[in-house]
């Protein structure tokens, strides 16, 4: 459960990197620390720095800097990869289209998923089948984002068998048909800095909310502190930005699965700078169609008492992009694979 913390624990998960291939890695002691810090940090705060994780510094950089590039291109150039529902809801939205409980959010972003084949979900997951959208400027900007993504992919599955060992399940409990085929979400995200010139009704560049997955990688630009966390007192802690590292968020699913052992924290954006802030958001999940509801070793560990949440990965991701996405996703519904969701 969440803490009246003051700060962010900040992780060197190198020990974790190093041995995340071995099923053995629990019996070493440094891993055995780094799954101790884990577990700390996913009980009394939801958020983490994690160092150490072996994406390079460059790579971080880049990514950053042609999603920065590409914010700042004419708007007629963006809309060329406009989100629609023709291109299964990726691409680009203008600042204001993505919506927060009713409010439109001070940002701009493009969305990508894994993509999804035509049938892979049956109907179920036609809203998304399609290709990512890739602009043609920066010239970069396609390759130096899959092999983000890729690196991305495999910290993440790495960082989840350090917390499958740390709630006391083996190193690969939350794969197979739970989690070993992960869906991914990454958001690329433009904050407007502030300006005198313009007079803005609402400075919320994202408003409160909970990350809908299992972890979050936030790769935020540096010096600008926007991110806030809400710890149980209600006061709102800054995620400053630290260069090299990453941070990490558990979300709606690992507490599902963890049976409320973990807390999914409240978060949200407010860019008070005056220069526009990037941040490269990658979203790590279950397997799309996997149902996610309390594990059994984790209700005993609560001492019998079940969590009355469940819901298809699937399921509740679509649920929460119509809310955050105003009518483009609402064109659109979803066959229901479940008939009691998120409660």
């Amino acid at each position: 459960m969440t803490t009246d913390f003051k700060s962010i624990p900040i992780i060197d998960v190198g020990p974790l990197v190093a041995k995340g291939d071995d099923l053995k890695m629990g019996q070493d002691p440094s891993v055995r620390e780094v799954i101790k810090q884990l577990d700390q940090a996913c009980r009394e705060t939801g958020f983490f720095y994690v160092k150490g994780h072996g994406v390079p510094q460059s790579l971080m950089n880049e990514v950053k800097d042609v999603t920065h590039k590409f914010f700042h291109l004419p708007l007629n150039e963006k809309l060329k990869i406009k989100m629609t529902p023709n291109t299964g809801y990726r691409g680009y939205q203008k600042i204001k289209e993505n919506i927060t409980k009713g409010v439109p959010d001070l940002q701009e972003a493009i969305d990508y998923y894994r993509e999804v084949k035509r049938g892979m979900y049956g109907s179920f997951g036609e809203i998304l089948e399609g290709c990512n959208q890739w602009p043609n400027e920066p010239a970069n900007f396609k390759a130096s984002m899959e092999e983000y993504i890729r690196l991305c992919t495999d910290l993440s599955r790495k960082i989840m068998r350090g917390i499958a060992l740390a709630l006391g399940g083996s190193a690969d409990e939350l794969e197979g048909e739970k989690g070993g085929d992960p869906f991914w979400v990454v958001r690329l995200i433009g904050y407007p800095g502030k300006s005198a010139a313009i007079p803005q009704n609402n400075d919320i560049g994202c408003g409160i909310h909970t990350d809908y997955g299992l972890l979050t990688l936030i790769n935020q630009d540096d010096r600008i502190t926007a991110l806030e966390v809400k710890n149980l007192s209600g006061e709102w802690v800054p995620a400053t930005p630290i260069p090299g590292t990453f941070v990490c968020n558990i979300g709606d699913m690992l507490k599902m699965w963890s049976n409320g052992i973990y807390e999914a924290t409240l978060h949200r954006v407010i860019n008070n700078s005056s220069k526009y802030r990037v941040c490269v958001a990658y979203f790590y999940e279950p397997n799309f169609d996997t149902l996610v509801e309390p594990l059994e070793m984790c209700v005993e560990k609560s001492g019998g008492a079940r969590l009355n949440q469940k819901a298809v990965y699937g399921e509740h991701l679509l649920g929460k992009r119509r809310d955050h996405r105003g009518p483009v996703l609402m064109e659109l519904g979803a066959e229901s694979i479940l008939d009691k969701s998120i409660q």
